[in-house]
């Protein structure tokens, strides 16, 4: 049998391996090699990230506030980036839990760059409690070896020779 690195069986099958997750590599799958200071590191990271963010975004609205191009623009802008930031943050969200649609996340990809500060709150988050990702992929791994597992065990003995019982 093989264990859950996918090393080699006996019989020279590999079992599935883990997907790696960005920041943690194949560390989620036992919780070793430093998973804890990495999920740490992740969760300070994203929000030192997240704040020097909006800070950027401070400034860009301090340059819209010089232009003087009226009260409408700067609500907005203030507007667009506050919807735009909700919908990233509740779509990354969403994808910790079910892989996205690669159709609907390309025609998302300007939503989510503006919406960037909404994507790093929600790795944030995320990062509380587990390695962003790492439910979905624990999930599908888990249901791989099963499915490896089922393949490889085999019957014994040619079933045509299996002796039936008489009532």
């Amino acid at each position: 049998m093989s264990d859950e690195t996918g090393t080699q069986d006996t019989a020279g099958s590999t079992a599935p391996r883990p997907e790696p997750l960005r920041f943690f590599g194949t560390t989620w799958v036992n919780h070793d090699n430093g998973y804890t200071p990495r999920r740490i590191g992740v969760a300070v990271g994203s929000l030192a990230a997240a704040g020097a963010s909006c800070l950027v975004l401070r400034f860009a609205y301090d340059g819209v506030q010089l232009a003087d191009t009226g009260a409408f623009v700067t609500a907005l802008i203030v507007v667009m980036f506050a919807v735009c930031s909700a919908l990233a943050f509740r779509h990354t969200w969403d994808s910790f839990a079910k892989r996205p649609d690669p159709d609907r996340q390309a025609s998302l990809r300007g939503l989510l760059a503006i919406g960037f500060v909404g994507s790093l709150l929600a790795y944030f988050f995320r990062s509380l409690t587990e390695a962003p990702g790492e439910k979905l992929h624990r999930e599908e791994y888990e249901a791989a070896l099963k499915q490896h597992e089922k393949r490889m065990s085999r019957r014994t003995g040619n079933p045509q020779r299996k002796k039936r019982r008489r009532s």
